[in-house]
């Protein structure tokens, strides 16, 4: 058979059932895609990359603009008026003047919006000024959290424009101050990134929402390929056990209470007064995780504990404030004390797409990096720690592809 032909056959079949593909299915899928990819031109190449931001930006005024939520109430709202349940999976369609009328924006703009994200097949068109929504469009009405990446994604957009200038103006070196960096120079600011969210809540709540979506916590807990049992065991209730620094609001501290719920010692939550706050709002944590607010630039209040642990906190920082950090740990620990360190880990070479898209950001955003193996031994050595070794579930390889699915958990002491 035409290799076109076999293609076009394995697409149909595909296309029939899609839902039937498992989750892995859907990857290997998909990763063929991009290995198709090859056959583009340099032309092709250049113009998809190139209008890959009109594309973003198109879902972000669709949301700002409000026109996914009211695509959404409009669906809901015909199908509780219809009599036969059994009959609401039918497509909806919403007219244009409709979703105009709720947004409450101009006619022409919307319509604009509208065609592009008909043009992206995100919604629809089934008739002239007659639209369907997709399970795409669905998940980008406000109260969904995909909405709040493609905020959080589309703002550091700004930064990203501006670093072709950043690099002229400062010299082609990389950033190395956290306070100092491409961020400051695209808004003109001095505050650092995390100032600039807490004063600005409409990107503060993105960021937040982002932070704790599921899907960035990608591949198996440290605790469950770790050894914790035989590392972890000290004795007595009162000793402190697991200092989480930066633990947000306590996701991990609690998963490693419900699965080790007998382990001897007091589980500590650190981080930054307004989230700590929050934490006591929401009132969700078991009360054998004791809450402290304290900024990790600052000496750590506990000391001699048996663990440390920071899970992606340091690729926020630079060398020049990762030291910092460290040192405060350092100054803290006592001869048997353990720093884990939960962090991507890039690979010395071969690094895929999302690995180095993530590294950019951490460039722009806070003049840091994500680090290879090597990266993370020296910059503890700089800071009187020693890297132990560097664990990842069994079966889990160091390639490239394993690391950008699984993360890996530093085990460092005191020199």
């Amino acid at each position: 058979m035409d290799p076109i032909e076999t293609l076009n056959s394995i697409t149909e079949s595909l296309l029939q059932s899609p839902s039937a593909l498992s989750h892995s299915d859907r990857r290997q899928v998909l990763q063929a895609c991009d290995r198709l990819r090859l056959f583009e031109s340099p032309a092709d190449s250049i113009t998809r990359l190139v209008f890959s931001a009109h594309q973003l930006m198109a879902l972000r005024l669709g949301i700002d603009s409000k026109l996914f939520d009211a695509i959404a109430a409009h669906v809901d709202s015909v199908k509780a008026a219809e009599d036969n349940p059994d009959q609401n999976n039918h497509p909806i369609p919403i007219t244009l003047s409709e979703i105009c009328q709720s947004s409450r924006a101009d006619p022409l703009l919307i319509h604009r919006i509208v065609r592009f994200l008909v043009a992206m097949n995100v919604l629809h068109e089934v008739d002239q000024n007659h639209f369907i929504s997709t399970p795409f469009a669905a998940t980008l009405v406000s109260s969904s959290p995909f909405s709040a990446a493609v905020i959080h994604s589309t703002h550091f957009t700004t930064v990203l424009s501006r670093l072709p200038e950043y690099f002229h103006a400062n010299g082609w070196k990389c950033p190395d101050d956290g306070m100092n960096g491409p961020f400051q120079f695209a808004l003109g600011t001095e505050g650092h990134y995390f100032d600039f969210l807490s004063s600005t809540p409409y990107y503060g709540q993105a960021f937040d929402t982002v932070m704790s979506m599921s899907f960035r916590r990608r591949g198996i807990d440290w605790f469950d390929f770790y050894p914790v049992a035989n590392r972890l065991s000290i004795q007595g209730d009162s000793h402190p056990l697991l200092v989480d620094i930066g633990g947000g609001q306590g996701e991990d501290l609690s998963k490693f209470h419900a699965r080790f719920p007998d382990l001897p010692g007091r589980l500590i939550l650190q981080d930054l007064p307004s989230v700590i706050q929050g934490a006591r709002k929401k009132n969700i944590l078991t009360p054998a995780i004791q809450m402290q607010e304290y900024n990790f630039f600052q000496p750590q209040p506990v000391q001699g504990a048996k663990v440390y642990f920071m899970r992606t906190v340091l690729h926020d920082w630079p060398d020049k404030q990762a030291k910092v950090i460290l040192g405060r740990i350092r100054d803290a620990m006592a001869s048997e004390s353990i720093l884990l360190i939960s962090e991507s880990l890039l690979p010395e070479s071969g690094a895929l797409l999302p690995s180095v898209i993530s590294d950019m950001q951490m460039m722009g955003s806070f003049a840091s990096l994500e680090r290879t193996e090597n990266q993370w031994r020296r910059l503890l050595e700089d800071s009187g720690l020693e890297l132990v070794r560097v664990w990842l579930p069994e079966g889990c390889g160091d390639d490239a592809r394993s690391l950008a699915d699984q993360p890996a958990l530093l085990e460092a002491k005191l020199k």
